[in-house]
């Protein structure tokens, strides 16, 4: 894997090399933000409302020092009202996988998003959709099948984490069409600001805000801070960015690295909660060998090309 991954990036301009390197640092960070949803005492919803509040503030402010404009018309006010709300119910199922499960289990389901793409992003880019593709994906739910046999108290973190994979590949290849026009600060920026306002009206139309699940310890606060900040507010724009060099299908690819980052942090920080059976591991294994072995194809195809 090692050497496939040396000569693929050789082989890059140096443009997109870049982007490919940041992106690997951007997965680990989204790896890192599991952990900051598990050590959050608070539920998903109310830790997403905060989430996304904190960074539109945060870019925001980012747009006011820069003097930069945020006017748009009104087809980009509905594309973006749109994608808020698919990363918006995206990060609640993510969230509600990890309280209900653990991280290694929301983290592994996550990685079939390389399956979604397969069916989505042809839907979007008028290609056909590979049959190869398929294959992979029958074997991924292969794999998520040893897991839902061994692991059967979790099964309902894994529907939700198989949810918010779907919805995370739908936002990212959407995004992908909407880099082509506006900017990835301004595109952020309105997201955050479209998914917030949106837990705002769900939250007003059901339980309405209460002290008791929006209330925030210091260690909460600082936990928010980061995942606001970095995981979110930086790591959002220069996603977004990055799309504008990366094609959907590599980046979701990449992001099947997020399991193994984000596992072995939880490990080291979490210890024996984070400990599953050898059959969760295999069915893991399984997964991200097939989405490793799809992009050695891909890559194959396009050096031919």
């Amino acid at each position: 894997m090692e050497a496939w991954l040396y000569i693929y990036t050789l082989k890059m301009p140096k443009t997109e090399l870049k982007n490919y390197l940041h992106l690997h640092f951007l997965v680990f960070i989204w790896g890192f933000t599991a952990i900051l949803g598990a050590l959050i005492s608070i539920d998903a919803i109310p830790l997403v409302w905060y989430r996304m509040l904190f960074a539109a503030i945060f870019v925001f402010i980012y747009f006011v020092i820069k003097k930069r404009s945020l006017k748009i018309d009104t087809k980009a006010f509905l594309k973006f009202l749109i994608s808020g709300i698919i990363i918006a119910v995206h990060w609640i199922f993510f969230f509600s996988a990890i309280k209900v499960a653990n991280v290694s289990v929301a983290l592994i389901a996550l990685s079939t998003g390389a399956l979604f793409t397969s069916f989505i992003e042809p839907l979007f880019f008028r290609r056909r959709i590979n049959f190869l593709e398929l294959l992979f994906g029958t074997v991924v739910i292969s794999g998520l099948y040893l897991i839902l046999d061994v692991e059967g108290d979790y099964t309902l973190g894994i529907i939700y984490a198989l949810i918010a994979s779907f919805l995370s590949v739908l936002f990212t290849v959407l995004n992908g069409l909407y880099v082509r026009k506006y900017t990835a600060e301004v595109i952020s920026f309105y997201q955050l600001l479209f998914g917030v306002g949106f837990i705002t009206l769900y939250i007003f139309a059901t339980t309405g805000f209460s002290l008791d699940k929006f209330s925030l310890n210091p260690s909460d606060f600082i936990y928010l801070l980061i995942l606001s900040s970095i995981c979110t507010a930086y790591a959002f724009i220069v996603s977004v960015k990055i799309m504008k060099t990366l094609t959907p299908y590599t980046i979701i690819l990449t992001l099947n690295l997020e399991p193994v980052y984000g596992i072995i942090l939880a490990v080291i920080i979490f210890g024996e909660k984070e400990k599953m059976s050898t059959q969760f591991y295999i069915g893991g294994a399984i997964i991200l060998l097939i989405v490793i072995i799809n992009g050695i194809i891909k890559n194959k195809k396009k050096t031919i090309i």
